[in-house]
């Protein structure tokens, strides 16, 4: 079970940071032994690896925080995110940890199973965040978006290093995920019927 919560929770994370998750993963792999990645992930362990993703990172960190840029990134980022979240869980499940022992126990029939579950965690956890941000900005003329960007990449990096060293704390980020998302759908609604309201008014004046 712990090697579905390290995945979960990792793909989680590259839903609302591609890279950190993987870059993660290949520094604590490269230069610790807290991570040991099976024959199939040993590249992301890899020196240019690492380097190609620490650059891609720097790039997505400077146009997440910029408005309107920041949208024209989350639309390039629909397939790169859950990809990304797709070799996390992969990587992550597979992975020999501190916490994970057995990882070869829980997927070793059916290895593009846990491919496939983190590209649709990682594409959840996108798409309310894409769905979020014109909101963020459109009530803080811009502002917001720069604060929530860096909120987003902080959740990630903490929510990684969870996943890894205490993956029974990413059950509480997942409900706190689903909660958000009922309210976030809820509040849509809500303002969606204000404006149709404001309108209906307008007419009968």
């Amino acid at each position: 079970m712990l090697e579905v919560l390290t995945g979960s929770g990792l793909a989680a994370s590259a839903g609302l940071n591609a890279y950190i998750p993987l870059l993660l993963m290949g520094l604590l792999a490269r230069y610790t032994d807290l991570v040991d990645l099976p024959n199939g992930w040993q590249w992301l362990g890899n020196g240019w690896i690492i380097v190609i993703l620490s650059v891609l990172l720097a790039v997505e960190v400077v146009a997440d925080k910029v408005p309107v840029v920041d949208h024209v990134n989350d639309v390039v980022q629909t397939v790169v995110r859950p990809t990304a979240g797709g070799l996390a869980f992969g990587a992550g499940s597979s992975s020999q940890t501190v916490t994970v022992s057995d990882p070869d126990s829980f997927f070793s029939s059916h290895q593009w199973v846990p491919v496939v579950v983190g590209v649709l965690i990682a594409l959840g956890v996108h798409v309310l965040k894409s769905a979020a941000r014109p909101v963020i900005n459109a009530t803080t003329a811009g502002f917001g978006a720069p604060v929530a960007s860096t909120a987003e990449d902080a959740t990630s990096a903490v929510m990684s290093v969870v996943a890894i060293l205490l993956p029974v704390l990413v059950v509480a980020f997942l409900i706190g995920f689903v909660a958000f998302l009922f309210w976030f759908l809820r509040r849509r609604g809500e303002r969606r019927r204000e404006r149709q309201a404001a309108r209906a008014a307008g007419f009968r004046v």
